[in-house]
């Protein structure tokens, strides 16, 4: 165990990143009780208030974020700074991106189903940063051997075709195959092979004049969401609390 630690944490510099990770994981689930219990009327923590302005934890989350991106730059990898500047900003980032929903729609949504988005892109995200982590690089370049690395033909070919599979993921309708793909190619490429999501950008582009390929997309789409809408809520009730039915009440 310790062997492994060393090889695959220590000796890469790869320390502060499992420091943010488990710092911006920790906030989140934290932040979320605290919330939670605050929606309940129970325990000791309440909003916070200066006169008629709510302070929402995202802005001590942005400062924290700030100040631990500005530390990490200015010291040294195995440095004492940069692992205190690595727990600051996965601190920050876990305030930030629990109301990442508040901050796309200038709206308190946070116990709406807009809402939800927070809770996604905060799995999203810790998912993405385990992979880096674990020693996947971005656009599959930890595919290729040494001696390809060293020839920049390969590299950027290899590069250029992932990240033109992504964007297609994309295209189609399928950010989360798009996103994760840049780390795992095949990801990308199951999300680039399959059909477009109807409402894409690919699909009213390709399938104006297809319509059994725009029934077959909506029939595909249609399976797929009744098959994991449910699961994928309840996995995010369990993560950050059931939404308001109507989206208003006042939280934390």
């Amino acid at each position: 165990m310790g062997h492994w630690w060393f090889r695959n944490i220590v000796e890469p510099g790869k320390l502060p990143l499992l420091l943010a990770l488990l710092s911006f994981v920790g906030t989140f689930l934290a932040v979320r009780v605290i919330t939670r219990t605050i929606r309940a009327g129970r325990g000791p923590f309440r909003n916070v208030s200066t006169g008629d302005v709510h302070i929402h934890h995202v802005v001590p989350g942005v400062v924290l974020t700030v100040i631990g991106g500005f530390g990490a730059v200015a010291t040294g990898a195995h440095d004492v700074g940069a692992l205190l500047s690595a727990v600051l900003f996965g601190i920050g980032a876990g305030l930030v991106l629990d109301e990442f929903a508040l901050i796309l729609h200038l709206d308190d949504v946070y116990w709406s189903e807009k809402g939800r988005m927070s809770v996604e892109v905060v799995v999203l995200t810790t998912a993405l940063v385990a992979l880096v982590l674990g020693g996947f690089l971005p656009f599959g370049v930890n595919d290729l051997s040494p001696e390809e690395r060293q020839n920049r033909a390969i590299v950027v070919m290899n590069t250029a075709m992932n990240f033109f599979l992504a964007l297609v993921a994309l295209g189609k309708g399928k950010p989360r195959l798009a996103l994760i793909g840049t780390i795992v190619p095949l990801v990308a490429l199951f999300g680039a092979v399959r059909l477009a999501r109807p409402g894409s950008p690919w699909a009213k582009r390709f399938y104006a004049r297809r319509p059994r390929a725009r029934a077959r997309a909506g029939l595909r789409a249609d399976r797929h969401d009744r098959r994991w809408a449910g699961p994928s809520r309840r996995v995010q009730d369990w993560l950050g609390g059931r939404p308001d039915g109507d989206g208003a009440e006042e939280r934390r």
